[in-house]
C-alpha cells in the first residue's frame, strides 16, 4: 500500500521557519517527481515545489523561491519542504504528492496544517 505521510505543521509566527516532512513507502519513488502543494482557506491548491527522486532537479514556485527549499533523503525515503521567513500569506494545508510526470500526480498524502500568525 504506497502511502505519503506529512509532518512538521505547526502555528507560527511571522519570520519563523518550518520543516516539512514527507515520508514515502510501499513502492519505488526512484522515476517520480515528488512535490510539495499548498491550499490555503478558500483558494486552489496550488504548486510549491518538486523534485525529482532519481536526478534531484528541483523546481520551485516564484511566491516562495528564496523562502523555500526542497530536499529528499534516499536513505529515509522522505523528502523535505524547508520553509523560511513565513509569511501570513503561507497559512495552508500542504500537501506531499507523488507523481511519474509533473502533469498529474498518482499519489497523494493527507496534508499538514500551517498557520503563519501576523
Amino acid at each position: 500500500q504506497v502511502q505519503l505521510v506529512e509532518s512538521g505543521g505547526g502555528l507560527v509566527q511571522a519570520g519563523d521557519s518550518l520543516r516539512l516532512s514527507c515520508v514515502a513507502s510501499g513502492r519505488s519513488f526512484s522515476s517520480y517527481v515528488m512535490t510539495w502543494f499548498r491550499q490555503a482557506p478558500g483558494k486552489e491548491r496550488e504548486f510549491v515545489a518538486g523534485i525529482w527522486w532519481s536526478t534531484g532537479i528541483t523546481n520551485t514556485a516564484n511566491s516562495v523561491k528564496g523562502r523555500f527549499t526542497i530536499t529528499r533523503d534516499s536513505a529515509r525515503n522522505t523528502v523535505y519542504l524547508q520553509m523560511n521567513s513565513l509569511k501570513p500569506e503561507d497559512t495552508a494545508v500542504y500537501f506531499c504528492a507523488a507523481g511519474r510526470t509533473t502533469y498529474g500526480m498518482d499519489y497523494w498524502g493527507k496534508g499538514t496544517l500551517v498557520t503563519v500568525s501576523s
